[in-house]
């Protein structure tokens, strides 16, 4: 025999969701149900004798909670509205040197962006010089830190890059190290994806190099960016839909202008530390 049974959430923090839920058998009932679904409301036909239910928060604030399956009336159901609360995971931070940015079991990404003012003229940007320090830590076998523990690499540094101004963008910029010793992979780039554009840095007397990018934005008169909801740390992400990265052998435009902002990203890994210094950006005067 089975029975059809209704899940309404009564009462969830913000970054609740999304739910797997089961029964007091350990049978999954469903998996990946959003939380918006589960504040409508869901319905789903279970075996008779299931009494009790678990619902499981499975994104970045994990937290479960069972109740016990009960008669309720239609109206009752209906006029049921979620409650926000405010209770957040409890996350215990700097256990562990070899993890940085990360939290609560999630890798959040390490953005930073520097700003630049040029003089009366609008310059051209040559290419972009960064003295970033990048380590490795080894772990702690004795559980006391020490400096001895880690490394500065040469193949670790930041994954992406947006280069822009007020009505120019480069675009998202994926960055990879250059392959050594090897001429084949290295003309394989810059490598045009859909919706972004791999290419190579170096690092030269503890300099990290990039070059290989111009404007492409299909129009300045549209936004470059746009806000997004997916975290308030992140203050606005690329306008896709503005950017073009094919080829365009002919409409390679500079980035050209009074001023340039440089935003260096790395949300691909959590053991690598980057230890911020300081960044040039080499520019020729553009004359008109």
């Amino acid at each position: 025999m089975s029975k059809t049974i209704s899940i309404k959430l009564t009462q969830a923090g913000p970054t609740a969701g999304p739910f797997d839920i089961y029964d007091q058998f350990g049978n999954v009932i469903a998996e990946g149900v959003s939380r918006k679904s589960l504040v409508r409301g869901i319905s789903y036909i279970v075996s008779d004798d299931v009494t009790i239910i678990t619902i499981k928060s499975t994104g970045r604030c994990k937290a479960e909670n069972s109740v016990s399956v009960a008669d309720i009336t239609v109206s009752d159901y209906i006029n049921i509205n979620l409650i926000q609360t405010v209770t957040a995971c409890t996350w215990t931070h700097l256990l562990n040197i070899r993890n940085y940015n990360t939290f609560y079991g999630n890798i959040e990404p390490y953005i930073i962006e520097y700003p630049f003012a040029y003089k009366f003229q609008d310059e051209i940007l040559q290419n972009v010089v960064d003295y970033t320090k990048a380590y490795d830590y080894f772990p702690l076998f004795d559980g006391v830190f020490n400096n001895n523990t880690r490394i500065e690499t040469n193949d670790k540094y930041f994954n992406k890059a947006i280069l822009y101004n007020g009505q120019q963008s480069s675009g998202l910029l994926e960055l990879v190290a250059k392959p050594l010793n090897n001429l084949q992979a290295y003309n394989q780039y810059p490598i045009f994806n859909t919706d972004s554009k791999t290419i190579t840095y170096t690092k030269s007397d503890n300099f990290y190099q990039y070059n290989t990018f111009w404007a492409l934005q299909k129009s300045s008169q549209i936004p470059l960016f746009n806000r997004t909801c997916e975290s308030l740390s992140i203050d606005k992400v690329i306008n896709q839909e503005n950017m073009d990265y094919g080829v365009r052998s002919f409409k390679k435009s500079t980035l050209r202008a009074k001023e340039l902002k440089v935003r260096h990203i790395l949300d691909n890994t959590s053991t690598t530390h980057l230890v911020s210094q300081f960044i040039l950006t080499p520019a020729q005067i553009s004359y008109k």
